[in-house]
Protein backbone atom coordinates (compact mmCIF):
# COMPACT_ATOMS: atom_id res chain seq x y z
CA UNK A 1 0.00 0.00 0.00
CA UNK A 2 0.84 3.83 -0.60
CA UNK A 3 1.26 6.48 1.73
CA UNK A 4 2.55 5.14 4.60
CA UNK A 5 6.50 5.11 4.47
CA UNK A 6 8.14 7.66 6.35
CA UNK A 7 4.73 8.00 8.79
CA UNK A 8 4.70 7.02 12.24
CA UNK A 9 1.76 4.84 14.66
CA UNK A 10 1.59 4.81 17.96
CA UNK A 11 -0.57 1.67 18.97
CA UNK A 12 -1.85 1.41 22.55
CA UNK A 13 -1.91 -1.96 23.68
CA UNK A 14 0.52 -3.14 21.29
CA UNK A 15 2.54 -5.53 22.73
CA UNK A 16 0.38 -8.89 21.63
CA UNK A 17 -2.48 -9.98 19.89
CA UNK A 18 -4.56 -7.63 17.50
CA UNK A 19 -2.11 -4.23 18.24
CA UNK A 20 1.21 -6.55 17.43
CA UNK A 21 0.27 -7.28 14.26
CA UNK A 22 -1.41 -3.44 13.48
CA UNK A 23 2.52 -2.43 14.67
CA UNK A 24 4.05 -5.09 12.59
CA UNK A 25 1.96 -4.31 9.40
CA UNK A 26 2.88 -0.87 10.18
CA UNK A 27 6.13 -1.49 9.98
CA UNK A 28 6.33 -3.72 6.30
CA UNK A 29 4.37 -1.10 4.78
CA UNK A 30 7.21 1.40 6.09
CA UNK A 31 6.01 3.11 8.96
CA UNK A 32 7.80 3.63 11.94
CA UNK A 33 6.31 2.39 15.14
CA UNK A 34 5.54 3.40 18.65
CA UNK A 35 4.30 0.36 20.22
CA UNK A 36 2.91 0.74 23.88
CA UNK A 37 2.24 -1.44 26.53
CA UNK A 38 1.46 -1.88 30.29
CA UNK A 39 3.00 -4.73 32.38
CA UNK A 40 4.57 -6.68 29.72
CA UNK A 41 7.74 -5.54 28.31
CA UNK A 42 9.44 -8.19 27.27
CA UNK A 43 6.64 -9.18 24.82
CA UNK A 44 6.76 -5.17 23.33
CA UNK A 45 10.43 -5.44 22.81
CA UNK A 46 9.69 -8.32 21.06
CA UNK A 47 7.64 -6.85 18.69
CA UNK A 48 9.97 -3.40 18.37
CA UNK A 49 12.56 -5.91 17.47
CA UNK A 50 10.27 -7.41 14.91
CA UNK A 51 9.70 -4.12 13.97
CA UNK A 52 13.23 -3.03 13.19
CA UNK A 53 14.24 -6.13 11.41
CA UNK A 54 12.10 -4.71 8.18
CA UNK A 55 13.96 -1.88 8.84
CA UNK A 56 11.77 1.22 10.71
CA UNK A 57 12.44 2.59 13.36
CA UNK A 58 10.43 1.35 16.51
CA UNK A 59 10.40 1.90 20.35
CA UNK A 60 8.37 0.81 23.02
CA UNK A 61 6.93 2.92 25.58
CA UNK A 62 4.90 1.83 29.08
CA UNK A 63 1.66 3.39 30.14
CA UNK A 64 -1.82 3.13 31.50
CA UNK A 65 -4.05 4.50 29.44
CA UNK A 66 -7.00 5.05 32.16
CA UNK A 67 -4.12 7.24 33.53
CA UNK A 68 -4.01 10.59 31.48
CA UNK A 69 -0.65 11.65 33.35
CA UNK A 70 0.72 8.14 31.96
CA UNK A 71 -0.56 9.06 28.54
CA UNK A 72 1.10 12.72 28.81
CA UNK A 73 4.38 10.83 29.74
CA UNK A 74 4.05 8.40 26.84
CA UNK A 75 3.37 10.60 24.40
CA UNK A 76 5.75 13.46 24.78
CA UNK A 77 8.47 10.75 24.87
CA UNK A 78 7.40 9.22 21.36
CA UNK A 79 7.29 12.89 19.77
CA UNK A 80 10.80 13.62 21.14
CA UNK A 81 12.12 10.50 19.73
CA UNK A 82 10.18 10.40 16.21
CA UNK A 83 9.34 13.99 15.92
CA UNK A 84 5.97 13.32 15.02
CA UNK A 85 2.92 10.81 15.52
CA UNK A 86 0.48 11.30 12.48
CA UNK A 87 -1.54 7.86 12.93
CA UNK A 88 -2.89 7.08 16.38
CA UNK A 89 -4.70 3.66 16.89
CA UNK A 90 -6.41 3.11 20.22
CA UNK A 91 -6.39 -0.73 20.56
CA UNK A 92 -5.83 -1.08 24.49
CA UNK A 93 -8.42 -2.22 26.29
CA UNK A 94 -9.62 -5.66 28.57
CA UNK A 95 -12.97 -7.70 28.01
CA UNK A 96 -15.67 -8.03 29.56
CA UNK A 97 -14.49 -11.57 30.92
CA UNK A 98 -12.46 -9.23 33.13
CA UNK A 99 -15.11 -8.03 35.35
CA UNK A 100 -17.65 -10.43 34.89
CA UNK A 101 -20.55 -11.02 32.95
CA UNK A 102 -23.92 -10.61 34.06
CA UNK A 103 -27.18 -8.50 33.65
CA UNK A 104 -28.11 -4.99 33.58
CA UNK A 105 -29.91 -5.20 36.52
CA UNK A 106 -26.92 -7.17 38.21
CA UNK A 107 -24.11 -5.29 36.98
CA UNK A 108 -22.44 -3.02 39.73
CA UNK A 109 -21.83 0.70 37.95
CA UNK A 110 -18.28 0.47 39.20
CA UNK A 111 -17.31 -2.62 36.41
CA UNK A 112 -19.27 -0.31 33.58
CA UNK A 113 -16.97 2.40 34.92
CA UNK A 114 -13.69 0.30 34.86
CA UNK A 115 -14.66 -1.05 30.93
CA UNK A 116 -15.03 2.71 30.13
CA UNK A 117 -11.48 3.85 31.58
CA UNK A 118 -9.96 1.33 29.39
CA UNK A 119 -11.88 1.88 26.12
CA UNK A 120 -13.70 5.18 26.28
CA UNK A 121 -11.20 7.32 28.05
CA UNK A 122 -8.40 6.12 27.20
CA UNK A 123 -9.08 6.95 23.43
CA UNK A 124 -10.17 10.41 24.70
CA UNK A 125 -6.87 11.13 26.67
CA UNK A 126 -4.62 9.54 23.58
CA UNK A 127 -7.04 11.98 21.12
CA UNK A 128 -6.75 14.51 23.30
CA UNK A 129 -2.72 14.01 23.30
CA UNK A 130 -1.87 13.66 19.68
CA UNK A 131 -4.51 15.12 17.42
CA UNK A 132 -3.45 18.55 18.27
CA UNK A 133 -0.19 18.38 16.44
CA UNK A 134 -1.29 16.07 13.41
CA UNK A 135 -3.29 19.31 12.89
CA UNK A 136 -0.32 20.57 11.26
CA UNK A 137 0.96 17.24 9.52
CA UNK A 138 0.00 16.69 5.84
CA UNK A 139 -2.65 14.00 7.51
CA UNK A 140 -3.05 12.25 10.11
CA UNK A 141 -5.58 9.41 10.78
CA UNK A 142 -7.22 7.82 14.12
CA UNK A 143 -8.15 4.53 14.40
CA UNK A 144 -10.60 2.96 16.90
CA UNK A 145 -10.19 -0.80 17.69
CA UNK A 146 -14.03 -1.41 18.60
CA UNK A 147 -15.96 -4.79 18.51
CA UNK A 148 -18.88 -6.16 16.61
CA UNK A 149 -19.86 -6.01 20.25
CA UNK A 150 -21.14 -2.32 19.38
CA UNK A 151 -23.38 -3.84 17.15
CA UNK A 152 -24.85 -7.01 17.94
CA UNK A 153 -25.63 -4.90 22.02
CA UNK A 154 -26.47 -8.95 23.40
CA UNK A 155 -27.45 -9.36 26.26
CA UNK A 156 -25.37 -9.85 29.55
CA UNK A 157 -22.74 -7.78 28.40
CA UNK A 158 -23.26 -4.32 29.45
CA UNK A 159 -19.69 -3.04 30.52
CA UNK A 160 -18.75 -4.13 27.16
CA UNK A 161 -21.62 -2.83 25.01
CA UNK A 162 -21.73 0.92 26.96
CA UNK A 163 -17.76 1.29 26.91
CA UNK A 164 -17.16 0.08 22.74
CA UNK A 165 -20.45 2.61 22.41
CA UNK A 166 -18.02 5.20 24.02
CA UNK A 167 -15.65 4.81 21.57
CA UNK A 168 -17.64 4.78 18.67
CA UNK A 169 -19.29 7.81 19.55
CA UNK A 170 -16.04 9.84 20.26
CA UNK A 171 -14.89 8.39 16.98
CA UNK A 172 -17.84 9.98 14.91
CA UNK A 173 -17.56 13.01 16.99
CA UNK A 174 -14.13 13.63 16.39
CA UNK A 175 -14.23 12.52 12.49
CA UNK A 176 -16.71 15.91 11.80
CA UNK A 177 -14.41 18.03 14.23
CA UNK A 178 -11.20 17.23 12.93
CA UNK A 179 -12.25 16.68 8.89
CA UNK A 180 -10.81 20.29 8.39
CA UNK A 181 -7.72 19.46 9.03
CA UNK A 182 -6.77 16.52 6.85
CA UNK A 183 -7.25 14.05 10.15
CA UNK A 184 -9.37 10.70 9.22
CA UNK A 185 -11.19 9.07 11.77
CA UNK A 186 -12.62 5.65 11.53
CA UNK A 187 -13.48 2.26 13.51
CA UNK A 188 -12.80 -1.28 12.83
CA UNK A 189 -14.42 -3.59 14.77
CA UNK A 190 -13.88 -7.02 14.59
CA UNK A 191 -15.96 -10.14 15.64
CA UNK A 192 -14.01 -13.15 16.94
CA UNK A 193 -10.49 -13.12 16.88
CA UNK A 194 -7.74 -15.54 17.72
CA UNK A 195 -5.72 -13.77 20.21
CA UNK A 196 -5.48 -14.77 23.86
CA UNK A 197 -8.77 -11.85 24.45
CA UNK A 198 -10.69 -14.19 22.05
CA UNK A 199 -10.22 -17.42 23.65
CA UNK A 200 -10.63 -16.20 27.64
CA UNK A 201 -14.26 -14.98 26.06
CA UNK A 202 -15.33 -18.16 24.36
CA UNK A 203 -13.77 -20.53 27.20
CA UNK A 204 -16.05 -18.24 29.65
CA UNK A 205 -19.23 -18.05 27.64
CA UNK A 206 -18.81 -21.57 25.89
CA UNK A 207 -16.36 -23.46 27.49
CA UNK A 208 -13.55 -23.32 24.66
CA UNK A 209 -10.33 -24.70 25.36
CA UNK A 210 -8.70 -24.37 21.90
CA UNK A 211 -10.22 -21.42 18.92
CA UNK A 212 -9.57 -24.74 16.30
CA UNK A 213 -12.63 -26.10 17.62
CA UNK A 214 -14.48 -23.08 16.03
CA UNK A 215 -12.72 -23.22 12.76
CA UNK A 216 -15.35 -24.88 10.99
CA UNK A 217 -18.15 -23.31 12.06
CA UNK A 218 -16.59 -19.64 11.08
CA UNK A 219 -17.20 -17.59 8.10
CA UNK A 220 -14.64 -19.25 5.37
CA UNK A 221 -13.95 -21.82 7.74
CA UNK A 222 -11.35 -20.32 10.11
CA UNK A 223 -11.45 -18.08 12.94
CA UNK A 224 -10.00 -14.16 12.12
CA UNK A 225 -6.32 -13.81 12.70
CA UNK A 226 -4.69 -10.39 14.17
CA UNK A 227 -3.71 -9.91 11.02
CA UNK A 228 -6.96 -9.79 9.13
CA UNK A 229 -7.81 -6.98 11.52
CA UNK A 230 -4.27 -5.31 10.90
CA UNK A 231 -4.85 -5.36 7.18
CA UNK A 232 -8.18 -3.64 7.53
CA UNK A 233 -6.15 -0.40 9.50
CA UNK A 234 -3.45 -0.36 7.25
CA UNK A 235 -5.70 -0.25 4.29
CA UNK A 236 -7.40 2.71 6.14
CA UNK A 237 -4.54 5.10 6.65
CA UNK A 238 -2.88 3.94 3.08
CA UNK A 239 -3.06 6.26 0.11
CA UNK A 240 -5.64 4.06 -1.26
CA UNK A 241 -8.08 5.05 1.96
CA UNK A 242 -7.83 8.89 1.48
CA UNK A 243 -11.00 9.66 1.40
CA UNK A 244 -12.63 7.06 3.79
CA UNK A 245 -13.03 8.55 7.17
CA UNK A 246 -15.92 8.42 9.80
CA UNK A 247 -16.86 5.01 8.91
CA UNK A 248 -16.89 1.77 10.96
CA UNK A 249 -15.53 -1.46 8.94
CA UNK A 250 -16.32 -4.69 10.57
CA UNK A 251 -13.75 -7.45 10.31
CA UNK A 252 -16.21 -10.65 11.11
CA UNK A 253 -16.68 -12.81 7.92
CA UNK A 254 -19.79 -11.29 7.23
CA UNK A 255 -21.59 -12.43 9.82
CA UNK A 256 -22.59 -12.44 14.00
Amino acid sequence: MNGLKGRTALITGSSRGIGAAIALAFAKEGANVAINYNTNRDAADKVAQACREVGVKADTYQADVTDFSQCKTMTDKALADFGKVDILVNNAGIGSTAVGRRLVVDTPPEDVMKLIAHHTMGSLHMCRLLVPQMRDLERGDVIMISSQAAQQLGANSVTYNVAKAGMEALASTLAKEERKYGIRVNIVAPGLVDTDMGLKLMNFTAGVTDLRQLDERMPFGFVCQPSDIANAVVFTCSEEGRYITNQRITVNGGGF
